[in-house]
């Protein structure tokens, strides 16, 4: 690693920009990896789900019925 730090200039960089670069390859590797953090609009929409959940919470369905109907519809 050190050998690529050397190649591509990056030791002499400033720590500023350093640190900026490293943000950079996070924010990349975040966004390929699926790991960007919810938008505004997904945000609001987990809150009402929730808030729906809490206002009504005898309305579930157990995962065991969920596995059982999902291995059903697979089976056909």
């Amino acid at each position: 690693m050190e050998q690529a730090l050397h190649a591509l200039g990056i030791d002499n960089m400033s720590v500023e920009d350093r640190i900026a670069l490293v943000q950079d390859i996070w924010d990349s590797v975040a966004i390929e990896a699926g790991l960007v953090p919810p938008s505004a609009a997904e945000i609001a929409e987990l809150d009402r789900r929730l808030a729906d959940d809490d206002a009504t919470p005898d309305n579930t369905v157990s995962w065991e019925t969920i596995k059982s109907e999902a291995a059903k519809r697979w089976q056909r």
